[in-house]
């Protein structure tokens, strides 16, 4: 299933919208558990592995969310995030449901 940030999908042909859908993932902010804060000797890519493993675990319940309401496709597709407390983090994935066929000149 294709998620895109932009609001179309060049050579598709948007059949269907069929509404909001969204996917939203937390997870605990202890540098422990999570590894998300700085930690002496570890690096920075491994400190920024955990938000890039939480937003792609909300992409996968949006999009989850998208085909079972019929899509085929998520269009604008964005993220928000807010702490839910001292020690939680919620991200949010969300975005169009639509229903997309190929274009009549894309078709072969």
């Amino acid at each position: 299933m294709l998620a895109v940030t932009i609001d179309s999908l060049p050579g598709y042909d948007i059949v269907k919208v069929i509404g909001q859908v969204l996917g939203i993932s937390a997870r605990c902010h202890n540098a422990f558990i999570e590894g998300t804060r700085s930690m002496p000797g570890l690096p920075r890519g491994k400190r920024l592995a955990a938000l890039g493993e939480v937003r792609r675990e909300a992409i996968e319940l949006m999009l989850d969310t998208a085909y079972q309401r019929g899509a085929n496709a998520v269009i604008g597709m964005r993220f928000d995030h807010r702490p839910v407390n001292g020690s939680w983090i919620e991200v949010c994935a969300y975005g169009t449901a639509v229903l997309v066929t190929p274009m009549r000149s894309q078709r072969r």
